[in-house]
């Protein structure tokens, strides 16, 4: 393990009002149990954060087509540029107590939880696997051998820049699934993109993080007013056919 990853980083997304506030007091837990460690975060109201001393907020408009799940990529990237590894948690996520002092991953990605991505696939969302099939054939990625990544909780420590290369495929390859309507499940993505590389998944340090850390899923109690479905709605067709203009520079891949 290099000891240059005692520099990192936490990083998530705040887009929304509901996600900024809960990450606000997620940046108070960080600020009490891990204390001088910075907190990257892309959100659509930097100023919001202004009050966090450890946060270091960017302006970012969501660029996921109707989710913002691939758009971790793009904080991951902003994080890894300055620090040697970074620890992407969710927003809605509490920290109960300290963490180690002595954390340090090896330069790749690091998950707890890891399977098989035909297997995965095959199991819960098998109406996306000729899809899946299709974008690993354009980027001659062997799928039996690809794993499925969970994305809620992870660490990509510099390695050589190969963490540059990673986390473009995991945007190019998320872009690819929105535009056939796959809108979730980044972990498919990501599991790609590291069999592309040539990554391994390591587990070490991991439940270290995890263990002192609790998710509340706060998708499931996402109550939105009119004007907000409308705002999304608009939003969702505007990032959609944006998306497809985009993708006819790289025509082969996105459309062949």
């Amino acid at each position: 393990m290099n000891s240059e990853q005692h520099n990192y980083c936490f990083c998530t997304l705040a887009l929304r009002k509901k996600y900024r506030l809960l990450t606000q007091q997620l940046a108070s837990d960080l600020a009490k149990y891990s204390p001088g460690k910075s907190f990257v975060v892309l959100t659509d109201k930097p100023a919001d954060f202004n009050n966090s001393p450890n946060v270091l907020a960017f302006k970012h408009n969501q660029r996921g087509i109707l989710h913002c799940y691939h758009d971790k990529s793009l904080v991951m990237e902003l994080a890894l540029s300055r620090f040697n590894a970074a620890i992407y948690i969710d927003a809605d996520t509490t920290i109960l107590s300290s963490l180690p002092d002595t954390l340090t991953w090896k330069p790749g990605i690091t998950a707890g939880h890891c399977e098989n991505l035909v297997e995965h696939v095959t199991r819960y969302t098998p109406e996306r696997l000729a899809h899946i099939q299709k974008v690993a054939s354009h980027l001659n990625i062997k799928l039996q051998d690809s794993p499925y990544i969970g994305e809620s909780l992870f660490i990509i420590a510099r390695d050589e820049g190969r963490e540059v290369e990673y986390l473009k495929y995991w945007a190019k390859i998320g872009r690819y699934l929105e535009l056939r309507g796959i809108h979730a499940g980044s972990g498919n993505a990501m599991g790609l993109a590291a069999a592309k590389i040539g990554w391994s998944v390591a587990q070490d340090g991991w439940a270290e993080v995890r263990n002192i850390t609790k998710h509340l899923d706060a998708s499931y109690t996402n109550k939105q007013n009119s004007w907000d479905l409308w705002k999304r709605k608009l939003g969702y067709h505007y990032r959609l056919n944006k998306a497809r203009l985009v993708a006819l520079k790289d025509f082969e891949f996105f459309y062949r």
